[in-house]
């Protein structure tokens, strides 16, 4: 077994989304190969999302959670496959997005199935895509004393607008 490589692909994927939360799409991008094919899509936006290529996924992403929207990307129980320069993983996924120019909160559960292919000495996705368990939203306008108390992504002027 090897244990380096699965090690490798778990901090893929971890950097995979937590460059996605934080809005860092250069090491987004990195996380991608050239030619990834991405599935992705929820009830609540556009659905299905199908993707050809790094910049496709890259740019839609940027364009998508852009502003002061706000996500959290939690993926365990990894079980990883690994055969000489390829890989498969699957991953439950669990993600919460808040909309504050929306008053809207999302909250969801899927598995991720990736394949993985190392080039080079590097492991990159280079097909990703999830099925979702649930998908739920709700106003926020709706929850008594909810308030966002930190968002890294409002602007300054405006932060207490986007409030309660």
């Amino acid at each position: 077994m090897d244990f380096e490589a699965l090690e490798t692909i778990r901090a893929l994927k971890y950097r995979y989304l937590r460059t996605l939360d934080l809005k860092l799409w250069d090491e987004f991008a990195d996380t991608l190969s050239t030619d990834i094919i991405g599935s992705y899509g929820s009830p609540s936006g556009d659905m299905p999302l199908e993707f050809n290529g790094r910049d496709q996924i890259v740019d839609y992403m940027r364009g998508a959670l852009g502003g002061n929207i706000i996500t959290v990307h939690v993926a365990n129980h990894p079980e990883i496959t690994v055969d000489g320069e390829t890989a498969t993983g699957s991953w439950c996924l669990e993600d919460t997005v808040i909309v504050p120019d929306y008053q809207l909160l999302i909250r969801g559960a899927a598995y991720y199935h990736d394949t993985y292919h190392r080039e080079d000495g590097v492991w990159r996705i280079t097909r990703t895509g999830y099925q979702r368990i649930y998908e739920s939203k709700q106003s926020t306008a709706g929850l008594p004393g909810y308030e966002i108390t930190a968002n890294r992504w409002a602007p300054t002027e405006t932060a207490d607008a986007h409030n309660g």
